[in-house]
């Protein structure tokens, strides 16, 4: 029996593959022609160091709906990817100069380990500016995530970020602020996010800007989930599309380049690196990326851009 599938990617996408083995629903390009509906168009500004691994892991979050949605991948065309392998990017990604003269129903701009840099350190913020500025009249919401949230909130609102004593690294518990927000529709008083990241933004920055409301909270992690009164900019500093083993697989990582790090916080089973970590934040990741596809992308979107 063939699987119908909402999201509609490459046929010959790794991240297919890995999705289908999930049983998670997703549709190929011939599959997706055939249904007479508007297909939401969302693009995924990937700046992660490990495309593949991150493209997956937001596939996986937006799959989780009956809406079709068509995906186009992004990556700076002014910075060259160590990681991730030419033939990957030249078959499955463009570039914000390729998509500019279109408009999407919805963006997520992905977090990267470089908040070490200093904002216009990052060979690609010309680039990514234009595209803020940009999602502003061609995009109905965009989702920023980690170190986008930062960009993001950087440049539409000049908010910086300070470096923490020690990173944020670990699986923390959040409060929610604003109990009659869509974006949180159906949660928990208390959730979990993963964070990873030596910096972070102040609580009152964020209350004092007048066009922004902050939703979610966290003692010991901080500011979480932010967004811009007309809902077009949500800025979560989190991870919660993070699988697993993803912070295992930092520690280990900086183990073995002998880097110092810390066990991460509220992760591993007893913090013994050895036992299985428990996966708390599923369910919640899975329903804040709904919210936003229903709330502020589909029920908010032009049927015709």
């Amino acid at each position: 029996m063939t699987r119908a599938m909402p999201i509609n990617i490459p046929s010959n996408l790794p991240a297919k593959e890995v999705l289908e083995k999930e049983k998670i629903f997703v549709m190929d390009e011939s599959r997706a022609y055939s249904q007479d509906i508007r297909p939401l168009n969302i693009a995924i500004f990937n700046i992660m160091p490990k495309k593949e691994e991150a493209e997956t892991q937001h596939l996986r979050l937006l799959s989780n709906s009956p809406l079709q949605l068509n995906i186009t991948l992004l990556h700076p065309s002014t910075h060259l990817s160590k990681t991730t392998d030419g033939k990957h990017l030249n078959a499955f990604y463009k570039t914000f100069e390729e998509v500019k003269d279109r408009n999407f129903d919805g963006m997520i701009i992905t977090g990267a380990p470089i908040e070490h840099l200093d904002f216009c350190e990052v060979n690609y913020w010309n680039e990514l500016s234009e595209m803020l500025d940009w999602t502003k009249t061609h995009v109905t919401s965009t989702l920023h995530v980690c170190w986008g949230a930062q960009a993001g909130l950087k440049h539409h609102y000049n908010i910086g970020k300070f470096k923490l004593e020690e990173k944020c690294f670990g699986v923390f518990e959040h409060q929610i602020l604003e109990q009659n927000c869509d974006l949180l529709r159906g949660f928990d008083d208390r959730f979990f996010v993963p964070h990873s990241r030596h910096t972070n933004t102040r609580r009152e920055d964020i209350e004092s800007e007048e066009e922004l409301t902050l939703l979610s909270y966290s003692e010991e992690a901080g500011v979480c989930l932010v967004q811009s009164k007309d809902k077009k900019q949500v800025f979560l500093t989190g991870h919660p599309e993070y699988e697993t083993h993803s912070l295992a697989d930092e520690y280990n990582r900086d183990i073995t380049n002998g880097s110092p790090i810390d066990i991460p916080k509220n992760y591993f089973i007893n913090d013994q690196p050895s036992q299985l970590p428990l996966h708390l934040w599923r369910a919640h990741a899975n329903l804040l990326y709904m919210n936003w596809l229903n709330y502020y992308v589909y029920q908010a979107t032009p049927y015709q851009w």
